[in-house]
């Protein structure tokens, strides 16, 4: 039995503690985020406030916990809506290699392609207003050709291969041999790249609550947490560096973590550790 990449197993760690931190903030936090207390504000670390509080008095632990709860929920739902809209369009642009279903697909996401999940979030903020909700459609909406051609690209090749040539024979159509032959044998590259989106997802929902077109107040979240502290970075630094450090080490779980699923379900990478 070879053994776990030592990536994998930190960013598991790393990836688990956050989100044990975030399903306890779901039944438990020390203080209620709304308790704004301006008697309290800038406190240092007490045995009141374990990490202290912030500008208006509220519990900087509290705000964090919740923080990662908000962050990764918009990732993990915008991950979802990737996958369960990008995999399939791709698996039917490699189903229809060169036909006309296939340049509509491929043309489209090429278009998704050029707005970042920045803009895309300006203009639905613009209709509509900002929120998670809209946090989440324009990083799901990115997300939905970034899985579109991973599927395509790791399908390809599979419709070459003669067991899928055997299953054309027997008479299976596209639709069932996408269904249970292709994407059956692409699951560890989606795994992979699923794992890559939902960190970067938690750096697109930082960034837009940064600029406020995320999680909207009183839910707290880690980018707006460094805007409101961005005034106060010399005179109370750790306003900035605990959500920043939060930010930094639940990407890099998540990064190490992708890394090193794939050194563990790729074949190849296995061979040559061995």
């Amino acid at each position: 039995m070879s053994r776990l990449p030592p990536a994998l197993l930190i960013g598991a760690a790393l990836s688990g503690v956050f989100l044990a931190v975030a399903l306890l903030s779901l039944v438990w936090i020390p203080h209620p985020i709304t308790g704004v207390s301006i008697a309290t504000r800038l406190q240092p670390p007490s045995g009141t406030h374990w990490l202290g509080t912030d500008q208006l008095g509220r519990d900087l632990l509290s705000m964090l916990m919740v923080g990662a709860q908000t962050s990764i929920a918009v990732a993990l739902i915008a991950v979802g809506i990737g996958v369960a809209l990008g995999v399939p369009l791709g698996l039917a642009a490699a189903a229809s290699r060169g036909s006309p279903l296939d340049e509509i697909i491929m043309r489209g996401n090429d278009l998704i392609f050029a707005f970042p999940s920045l803009v895309i979030a300006i203009l639905i903020t613009a209709r509509y207003g900002p929120s998670a909700t809209n946090a989440i459609l324009a990083i799901g909406i990115f997300n939905i050709p970034v899985f579109a051609r991973v599927a395509r690209g790791g399908a390809l090749p599979l419709w070459t291969l003669d067991y899928i040539l055997a299953a054309r024979t027997a008479g299976k159509g596209k639709l069932r041999i996408s269904v249970e032959h292709v994407l059956p044998n692409l699951m560890n590259l989606l795994i992979v790249q699923a794992t890559i989106q939902f960190s970067l997802g938690i750096l697109a929902e930082a960034a837009l609550s940064y600029v406020g077109l995320g999680a909207q107040p009183p839910t707290p979240s880690w980018g707006r947490m460094l805007a409101e502290a961005q005034t106060m970075i010399y005179t109370h630094p750790m306003l900035a560096v605990l959500p920043g450090l939060a930010i930094v080490l639940m990407v890099l779980g998540l990064n190490l973590m992708g890394d090193g699923l794939r050194d563990a379900l790729d074949p190849r990478l296995r061979r040559g550790r061995g």
